[in-house]
């Protein structure tokens, strides 16, 4: 009897289920509507205030909801005044009309600068490494656009020593004109948030092309984000010769382009406000002239030795006794420090309360270690919870660090200022990340279903022989003792997976913790697909059933792919 070879091919269907709504979705909806088959106005508004906690709700609100579904479901005028089941899960699953955090300012915004996280750039003119990426104005217009408040720009001269450049000195960036940068940052600086926006300046510029900078007199205390509504702040180190001529010295061209070679430690920087910050002096409204800080420069070597502009408001330099010294505060004057990301961690290590009592009234940058050359970035948490306003990230840094910054600055109508929480400006018990507290308060958080992946990728993006095996991770980005991460099982073959998990997190410090959540893909053979993420402030968080919607890595907003969750605080 001979042998033969058989052939086998498996095909198999990429099935969309009819999916049921939730159970507890099924049983809210009956309950509201004692059994029936329609949700009325007044019965969704009964809902929304004793199941969602929106004790403000009004009639009108729901009736709006009412309208809005039916006309995107059902693409007709108001003609019936109550939801379907399947209508109450559309809305439910509706990030605009269900959604999870608030979508306004709502802190107090009236008090000093120090008393805020500033949602900050680093190198914000790079389009991609540290290294050899082109300097460009678009990712700042990005930046802006997103939210971030503070711009970092490096200033150079170009080859000919007449005109200025945007460039990482010393590496292979291709320059961008100093005055693109500025356009951008004039068109763009107040499109998504009325708050100021700081350009920290790290100036290599001979006397001839100085910019802009001061000498003044220390503010006794920060103005507030509120008083700065719609002003640009200039942010720079003293340079070279005007330090050197305050010390008697000889000034050395040549000197000044030696100093603060790449991947070194920099100086503290200074914060330049105008004196009279409630005035409408020159940049404190905006900029007038995308030449103004080139032409300043030019008019004051005119002079002589530079007549600097009396903007810089905060002094700061490093004091000869180290960091120890340099966290001293001062009653009578605040100012500025910049520690990198390794400096922070020793800062924390020995130091870590004197941080926290320093940010209560100063600021403290926080920046990338240099050999960050992918442009990579740190968990910005170690910064946020001593205290420090501006953690500097670089935007273009893909990952879950930048994942947990856009989900800190989600916070308070994405308007890039966060107030910090009560527990970092108490100044007679100061607080300190690694003594464990008792638990305040336990987030439940149930994961219900996923949707729209179905709609937003290729039926092969996943498997290309079967519909996707979907798990959720849910966890707590914070202080150590707050952090964990659980995950929900598989749900194989399904676009719409239906996972019903419910997922319990204790924290001692819920002021300052983020709710991590990542979908991805599984497989057997290779590394899991992405699928989405989102970072929640869980102080946002609004109770109830509510919709999620999931972003890419780049932390752009997926068109359909929302997640459905239930958040409880007991």
């Amino acid at each position: 009897m001979g042998s033969y070879k058989m052939c086998m091919c498996f095909t198999r269907k990429f099935k969309i289920n009819e999916v049921q709504p939730p159970l507890d979705i099924r049983e809210a909806f009956a309950k509201f509507t004692d059994g029936g088959t329609l949700m009325t106005a007044d019965q969704l508004l009964d809902f929304l205030i004793h199941f969602q906690g929106e004790t403000s709700a009004k009639y009108s609100d729901a009736v709006e909801i009412i309208q809005q579904i039916m006309s995107r479901r059902h693409h007709i005028a108001f003609t019936r005044h109550a939801l379907t089941p399947e209508d109450f899960q559309s809305y439910l699953f509706s990030d605009d009309l269900n959604s999870a955090i608030r979508n306004q300012v709502y802190h107090d915004m009236t008090a000093p600068l120090s008393h805020y996280f500033i949602y900050t750039g680093h190198n914000s003119y790079l389009t991609g490494n540290q290294l050899s990426s082109e300097c460009s104005e678009v990712p700042i217009e990005k930046a802006l656009k997103r939210g971030v408040r503070v711009i970092e720009l490096d200033i150079w001269p170009n080859s000919s020593k007449d005109d200025v450049h945007v460039l990482h000195g010393r590496t292979l960036t291709s320059p961008v004109a100093l005055v693109k940068c500025l356009k951008s940052i004039k068109e763009h600086a107040f499109s998504t948030s009325p708050y100021p926006v700081v350009i920290t300046l790290e100036d290599h510029l001979s006397p001839y092309l100085q910019a802009k900078v001061a000498e003044a007199k220390c503010l006794e205390e920060f103005p507030s984000p509120e008083a700065l509504k719609y002003r640009i702040i200039l942010s720079t180190k003293p340079p070279k010769e005007y330090l050197e001529r305050l010390e008697g010295k000889t000034y050395k061209d040549k000197d000044l382009f030696e100093e603060d070679s790449w991947g070194k430690e920099l100086p503290d920087t200074k914060l330049e406000l105008p004196v009279d910050y409630k005035s409408d002096s020159e940049l404190s409204d905006q900029i007038q002239d995308e030449e103004d800080i080139i032409d300043s420069g030019r008019k004051s070597c005119q002079l002589g030795a530079p007549q600097y502009k009396r903007l810089i408001a905060i002094h700061a330099k490093k004091s000869k006794g180290g960091l120890k010294e340099s966290l001293k505060v001062d009653d009578v004057s605040v100012r500025r420090l910049s520690l990198s990301e390794q400096k922070l961690e020793k800062a924390r290590a020995h130091h870590g309360t004197a941080l926290v009592r320093f940010t209560q009234r100063n600021l403290l940058r926080v920046y990338p270690k240099g050999t960050r050359f992918n442009s990579s970035n740190y968990n910005p948490l170690i910064g946020w919870m001593h205290g420090a306003q501006m953690v500097a990230f670089n935007m273009q840094g893909y990952g879950r660090a930048l994942w947990l910054m856009q989900g800190m600055f989600r916070s308070n109508g994405d308007c890039g200022y966060v107030k910090k929480p009560d527990i970092l400006m108490q100044s007679n018990r100061l607080f300190d990340p690694k003594i464990k507290l008792p638990v305040k308060k336990t987030l439940k958080v149930r994961v219900y279903m996923g949707d729209g992946w179905r709609l937003d990728f290729n039926p092969t993006h996943f498997d290309a022989y079967s519909p996707p095996d979907f798990y959720t991770r849910v966890g707590i980005a914070g202080v150590p003792a707050d952090v964990k991460m659980q995950k929900t099982k598989i749900m194989e073959d399904d676009w719409t997976p239906v996972w019903d998990k419910e997922f319990s997190f204790p924290l001692t410090v819920p002021e300052l913790a983020l709710l991590r959540i990542e979908v991805h893909e599984y497989d057997m053979s290779e590394k899991d697909d992405f699928g989405g993420q989102t970072c929640l402030p869980v102080w946002e968080l609004k109770e109830g059933i509510r919709a999620v919607p999931l972003f890419n890595r780049k932390g752009e907003k997926f068109r359909s792919v929302k997640l459905l969750l239930q958040f409880k605080f007991v």
